[in-house]
Formats: structure tokens, sequence, C-alpha cells
């Protein structure tokens, strides 16, 4: 199947658009109009551009209110088509893009509109032009895709055909009967796949806003390609998206999601026996952070507080193992290393974790595919190489056998205490990463796409700067949950971070416990987030707690919530460089996160900021 995009999917100019398609990968391109209106050359220009970046140019569009017009508009149409004609065969395309009617001026007549529509298309025949129709969500007349099938149908022309877009498609809630039972493959002038996440807003805008692309969003997507496969269907794929961290971001960046998406799609419909089996991950092996020899003490100190040890040292470079539970937390103060580059560029933070695979050759076959940067680093000998890819930002992902009896510190490591001083730490529960709003739905869809992770739905935290999104992707063992955060906010807790971090990256990690008094009694209180009384009250208020139970919380700053599932009881340390921990006690079948409690967490790590801030 070959693959697109519409040049309104990408910033940059029209050549850096091309650049970033052809080095994603793709086959083809679609000229959106306005960006060849506003590029400096000829069309003729724009074709051999193409011609030397390997792209086909599949399409020029869009054309608007074609149908159903009064006159004068009708005649001045026809004409335009005319001239837009000649644009195209400068192009070095054959395709002409269409959208439904917006004008409530237009006619309501679907003979009329039907006429219209013959009319052009035996314009185009006489210029082996081909026309596209497609039904805007925001159309007049014509919005919904089996409606404009009718006027397609009614035209009756070969040189016209329908535009599917699953987009205009789903946003208005259409079925796929119509595609499946009545529309035939040679009927279906061009295929764009879009994606959006489940928003209830006026449709203009959330079509020029909140596209996305496939598996991003909560659009049935998977299953529109299942039909179109189910009908033969082998023309071009291709993505028209509208969508503003898009065109904020790197086009290079965008494009390869774009691509990844598609195999991602294609991969998700296949018949065949998978050629990348998608790799089953089991839990998270180790944290690394990137430190340097001299001013990470806050660290260390903090981690000592919570329980950690040193437990082993690497044998041939400056790293540490800190460890309690089956808990691993890397210190990598290593001078020539990716850790210290990550430290140089970010301050004391996560330069990378480490996934325990059942099939590292898999995982490592299906990041090919899916373009992930592949990073070697150095070894001595006897050494693992521990295999990884670039994750979120410029951390690192690793990869170990989780079938192995051996762990990556038997080898690497020299064991230095045999005593566990640990406080009753025993997993790591879940890490949040907070990242930039143009890697958002890019973080998502990466551990989707590539670990099979789900991805819940987003939900806003209210800081008391603004709002945090949130979405949690969770591995189908629910062993690894991971919460992606990120706010259009200028001093929310997210941005803070990301200005300190000076990138996106993990800013939380919280780790489990049993008996979760008995760990916050052995943390020294200096270290703890500071929470007010007045929560303690509303808590009081909101669940009805036996009075004793509600001063030991306050005592020690805990945190509660409560559903039909179980009990959850958390706290949270002071940062670091904007990373902070969290310790957390699940009861009964408690699956959530204490996401009602984020609000005073948000503001009391903001009043303790701003605190910290004025004693200088």
């Amino acid at each position: 199947m070959k693959t697109a995009l519409a040049t309104v999917t990408l910033s940059g100019t029209l050549r850096e658009k091309f650049a970033a398609a052809a080095r994603a990968g793709f086959d083809g391109i679609e000229i959106f109009e306005n960006d060849l209106t506003q590029f400096e050359g000829s069309a003729k220009d724009v074709r051999l551009m193409a011609e030397d970046f390997g792209l086909e140019i599949i399409a020029l569009q869009p054309f608007r209110d074609m149908e159903g017009m009064p006159e004068p508009q009708r005649s001045l149409k026809f004409s335009m088509l005319q001239k837009k004609m000649q644009l195209a065969h400068e192009l070095g395309t054959n395709r002409l893009l269409f959208c439904s009617n917006v004008q409530p001026y237009s006619s309501a007549d679907r003979q009329r509109c039907a006429a219209d529509l013959h009319e052009l298309a035996e314009m185009a025949a006489q210029e082996n032009i081909k026309l596209g129709y497609e039904a805007l969500a925001w159309g007049y007349h014509i919005a919904d895709y089996p409606d404009a099938w009718d006027l397609v149908k009614r035209a009756d022309h070969p040189n016209l055909g329908i535009v599917l877009d699953t987009f205009h498609m789903f946003s208005r809630g259409n079925t796929l009967d119509c595609l499946r039972d009545e529309i035939p493959l040679d009927k279906i002038a061009l295929v764009q796949v879009a994606d959006a996440p489940s928003l209830q807003m006026d449709v203009l805008q959330y079509s020029r806003h909140f596209r996305c692309f496939p598996g991003q969003g909560d659009m049935p997507v998977v299953e529109f390609l299942n039909v179109l496969k189910a009908k033969g269907f082998d023309d071009y794929l291709s993505h028209e998206i509208f969508n503003d961290e898009f065109r904020s971001s790197s086009p290079l960046k965008k494009a390869i999601d774009g691509k990844r998406s598609l195999l991602w799609l294609d991969d998700q419909t296949s018949t065949l026996e998978p050629a990348f089996k998608t790799p089953s991950v089991e839990d998270i092996e180790f944290v690394e952070f990137g430190i340097d020899v001299q001013g990470s003490n806050e660290l260390i100190d903090l981690l000592e507080s919570l329980g950690f040890s040193e437990t082993h040292r690497h044998k041939s470079k400056d790293v540490s193992l800190m460890r309690q539970g089956n808990i691993n937390l890397i210190l990598n103060r290593e001078p020539q290393s990716q850790a210290r580059e990550h430290y140089q560029q970010h301050g004391v933070s996560v330069c990378a974790l480490a996934l325990a695979c059942n099939d590292i050759k898999s995982t490592l076959a299906l990041a090919e595919r899916y373009q992930c940067e592949r990073f070697s680093h150095q070894t001595g000998p006897g050494e693992l190489n521990i295999p990884a890819i670039r994750g979120i930002g410029n951390s690192l992902v690793y990869f170990v056998d989780a079938k192995s009896k051996v762990r990556f510190f038997d080898v690497d490591f020299e064991k230095i205490d045999e005593s566990d001083k640990g406080i009753g730490l025993n997993r790591i529960d879940h890490m949040g990463q907070t990242v930039s709003n143009t890697d958002f739905l890019s973080a998502g869809f990466f551990y989707k796409s590539l670990f099979d992770f789900s991805i819940e739905a987003s939900q806003d935290l209210s800081d008391i700067y603004g709002l945090v999104v949130s979405r949690v992707a969770v591995s189908p063992n629910k062993k690894i949950r991971i919460p992606l955060n990120m706010t259009n906010a200028r001093h929310a807790s997210a941005s803070r971070f990301l200005n300190k971090s000076k990138g996106s990256g993990v800013q939380q990690i919280a780790f489990s416990c049993e008996d979760i008094f008995e760990v916050v009694a052995q943390v020294d209180a200096v270290h703890l987030l500071s929470i007010p009384e007045n929560y303690y009250r509303d808590l009081d208020a909101r669940f009805d707690l036996e009075a004793e139970f509600v001063a030991r919380l306050q005592r020690y700053n805990l945190l509660y919530d409560r559903n039909e599932d179980g009990e959850f009881i958390h706290f949270y340390t002071l940062e670091t460089n904007g990373v902070f921990f969290e310790v957390v006690q699940r009861l009964g079948n408690y699956d959530r996160y204490g996401e009602g409690n984020a609000f005073v967490r948000l503001a009391a790590q903001a009043r303790h900021e701003a605190a910290k801030f004025a004693s200088g």
C-alpha cells in the first residue's frame, strides 16, 4: 500500500515539507493550494522538486463550493476549474479534490448538484483529469459521506469519484455500512486517514485544531481500513491533518510520526502472519539518572531517605546502583557517556529506562520498522551490550531479556553491600513523563505502536496556573503505567518542569508498598511535600472517615482516595531539579492514581517552589 500526506500536515516551507516526507519514506504528496500559492517558484519547479525527492504529486486540493452555485458564481467556478486543470498538468498530477458546498445560498436540489458535478467531470475528462468529491463535516447540504456518494452516483461519470476522509466520516457519527455495502472500489478517488480524540465541540473547530495521526486518537480507523482492504483497496493512503501542534513542530519528526502511524495501521489490519511481532513487555528493569560527581547530593539524600542504598558499583565505569525491593535505580556519573551528555543538557534527570522484554529481537525489528533511532554505547570486555533506542525527549529505552535468570547487575556490577536497608518499597508503581504540547500525541503513540500499550482517555488536572492534560499509557499486563502530562499554561507545573529540565522527560516516579504508615514514619519529614490542613477537613467531609485515621493521614502529609474498587493512600516528596517521588499503597482492587488529589499536590508544589525562590 502506498503512502502520502497533504502538505498542510507539516510545518515549514514547501521544500522542507517535501524533504521531510521523502526522508520519512512517503511515496506521494498532496499539494494543499495555499502552499503552492505562497511558493516562490513555478508549478513546474514544484514538479521537478518532487521528482528530485522521489515523490509523486498525487493531488491538488482543495476546491470549494463547486456544485449548486447560482450565477454568476457558477460560471466563475467552471472557469476556475479550467485554469486549475492546467495547473495540475504543470504539477504532473491528474487528480483534483472538491469539498462539499458550505454556502447557505447554494442549491439543495441534488439533481441539479449532480448535474453540475457531471458537467465538471466532463470538462475534466477532456483534460484526462480525475475529480474527487468529499463531504465536509460542516457542509451546508452535504455533510455525510453517504450523501456525497449519492451525488457521485447520480452524476454517474467515470472521471468523478468519492474522497473518503475518516475525520469527516467519524466526527459525524457515520457508520461504515455505506462503504461496505455500496461504494465500489473503482469509485474511490482518494482515501485520507485522520484520527482525533473524543471531544464534544463545534465540528469546524474540532477539524481545524484536533485532528491527529491514526492511532493517536479514538476514531475507529482500524475498522475503516479493514473494510477497505476487504474490498481489495491497494491505492494511496494519505494524511490530511490540521493540528496546531503539528504546524509548530519539526516537519521531519511529524513526518516520521505520520509514516509510523500508517505502518502501524497496515500492521493492525494485516491478514497475513505478522512479519513484525508486537513485543511482550513485562516490567521496568531499571531507571537510570544522569548525574555529576559533585552536585547530585540532593537526589542521593532524597533516595537514601526513602530507604535506597548503594548496593552495587559498575566494574569499569563511574556508575552505581541503588536498590530496594525490585526497584533498580542507576546513578551514572561516567564522563564519556550518554548519561553525561544528558546531564549537561538537562541537569540531574532520568536519562534512560530499561524494559524487560520476552523477545528482544522482535522488539528491535519492530522499532526499526517504525523508524525508531537505535543507540549504541561503549562496553568493556565481558560487559553486557544492552540494546537501546531513543525514547521520549533525549532519553533512551533499553531492552533486557525478561526470561534470563541473570540480572544486568550480576554481570556488569560488583556487589558492595549485602544488607537490606529498605523501608518497605517494593516496585515501581507508575512513572510520569512530562512532555511538550508538540510531543504529547507522539509520546502516547510511541508506547502504543511499539509495545501495544493502551492509552487511556485524557483528563484535565487543575493546576493553580492552568490546566495540565494527562493520558496514561498502560502495558497489557498493567505492570507498567506511564502517565503522560502536558500543558499550554506557561507557569503550570508541567511548564516549570520543562523549563528546568530543558525538555521532555520523567518528572515523577511512584513506588508501591504494603504499609504506607510504616514507610512514611521512616522518611525524614524535611523531604515530604506539605499538605494544607483544609485538605483533611474536606477529606473528612467527603468520605466520613474516622477522626483518628484522618489525624494519622495529616500527621504524615498522606493523601487518600477511595472508589468502588478499593482505597489509595499516597504521599509525595519535594522536587529535585523538577523530579519528585511518590509512594503509594493500593488497597482492594483500586486501579487509579488518586487523580482527585492532583490539584492539591500541584498547588502544594507551586507554594513550596515560590517559598524556595523567595528565600533565595
